[in-house]
């Protein structure tokens, strides 16, 4: 954001937490895949629910969900990380019900060629992290130690190599969208729980 070419839309160098805008500026805020990043989760939420006098979104992730990502069979550094940095629903919920007419959870699938940058977007294109710029763009990889890293990435090249990422994934592969982590086993009969999610809230 703050590398921005001159021709992008404005941005404001901020906090989530201390937001330099007066009450009720915006018709509606919202927060992308950011939440884990804060330093005080409520007062962000706090001040969104301030500088809207409408709507407030949050797109995240449940954290307890992760650990059936596959990529926990070759990142699970990766995936410990984000779970301890990721708030629960319910803290994002009950943050956010206070000055809020309703709170309700809402399910975002994520299709299979979604072009962000977030971890999950590849859970059907193993290869995807393999590059550095992908790892680069998910905050979990740079904090994670090294060494377990680069463990992690010979397993998985060793797998893509042979055909073994290719069976483990073949279930993710054939979705065209999925509203969960894929695990590296067959997926089981019924539903797994919901790991991308988005929590909107209405003005009172």
């Amino acid at each position: 954001m703050r590398a921005q070419p001159v021709a992008a839309a404005p941005a404001i160098d901020a906090t989530a937490e201390r937001l330099p805008f007066d009450d009720n500026s915006f018709d509606a805020a919202m927060a992308t895949v950011t939440v884990h990043q804060w330093g005080d989760v409520e007062q962000g939420l706090r001040e969104m629910r301030r500088v809207s006098r409408g709507p407030v979104v949050v797109l995240t992730v449940d954290a307890p969900v992760l650990q059936q990502f596959w990529l926990a069979d070759y990142f699970p550094e990766v995936i410990a990380l984000d779970q301890a940095r990721f708030p629960t629903l319910d803290q994002l919920t009950g943050a956010l019900a206070q000055g809020s007419a309703e709170v309700r959870v809402d399910v975002v699938p994520v299709h299979v060629d979604c072009t962000d940058g977030f971890g999950e977007a590849f859970y059907a294109r193993p290869e995807a992290f393999l590059c550095p710029e992908v790892r680069a763009a998910t905050s979990g990889f740079l904090l994670t130690d090294p060494g377990a890293v680069q463990r992690g990435l010979e397993r998985l090249e060793d797998d893509l190599a042979s055909g073994r990422g290719t069976r483990r994934t073949d279930a993710c592969a054939s979705r065209p969208s999925t509203t969960a982590p894929c695990a590296s086993s067959p997926p089981a009969p019924e539903p797994v729980r919901i790991a991308a999610r988005v929590v909107p809230c209405n003005a009172s």
